[in-house]
């Protein structure tokens, strides 16, 4: 059953915060503004492999209506009516090229964690609360990003980290909430979900977790009505 979200005002969003068992993040653009990244990285790849592609950046905002990075090629390449074939090799080996230079990208320190996310983070652990990360990108890209900006420890500080390849389904599907939920033995109202993201917002919905969202640079003008908090950064709420 779908429970509808209530809004609050921002000032009541540390109060939502504070309250929940458990915080459960997004990655892209929730975490840091890697989809610039993200976009470089596929079309180094692209470049690679000779394909003549380019994606621009309002290419790739509206791509990534698409959730996943094998599936927004896939997507692209079926627009495109005279586009040579591409196998689900070809596509497993952009993506592999795709992953290796967004994780050099990463490693010069140019991504660092958005205004508020390390101190939340911090907070929440102090206060005992739990962490997870409900993601549609790859383990790979999670590590990449995370052991950059906390340290290569940081998984020992979250409780459940459920990828996109961990489900059957990826985002607007609730799945990797269902499934953080499941590895947490929570209730959904007992947990907050953070996310930038209309996709986002409807997984976390569909799981009946009330969702705070952060705004982001690719998704400023989704459609955020259904969250209970709207934000511009997570600032000031540990």
């Amino acid at each position: 059953m779908h429970v509808e979200a209530v809004t609050i005002a921002p000032s009541g969003a540390a109060d939502l915060i504070r309250q929940a068992a458990a915080l459960i993040f997004d990655v892209d653009g929730t975490l840091a503004e890697t989809e610039e990244l993200h976009r470089q990285a596929f079309n180094h790849a692209f470049s690679r492999h000779g394909l003549g592609w380019e994606w621009d950046r309002a290419v790739y905002k509206d791509l990534l209506r698409v959730t996943g990075g094998k599936e927004r090629m896939r997507a692209y390449h079926a627009r495109l009516e005279t586009a040579v074939p591409l196998s689900d090799v070809d596509i497993a080996e952009l993506h592999r090229i795709k992953t290796a230079q967004y994780a050099g990208l990463i490693e010069t320190g140019c991504c660092p964690l958005r205004p508020g996310v390390a101190e939340l983070l911090a907070a929440a652990k102090a206060r005992g609360q739990r962490l997870a990360i409900a993601t549609t990108t790859s383990h790979g890209n999670i590590d990449a990003l995370l052991s950059q900006a906390l340290g290569p420890r940081w998984a020992v500080d979250f409780d459940a980290v459920v990828a996109g390849d961990d489900v059957r389904h990826k985002k607007p599907a609730p799945d990797v909430y269902l499934e953080v939920l499941a590895r947490l033995r929570l209730d959904a109202p007992d947990c907050v979900a953070i996310e930038d993201s209309a996709n986002g917002l409807i997984a976390a919905s569909r799981a009946n977790i009330p969702v705070l969202i952060t705004r982001s640079l690719f998704f400023r003008d989704d459609d955020f009505s259904d969250a209970r908090a709207v934000l511009d950064d997570l600032s000031r709420l540990g």
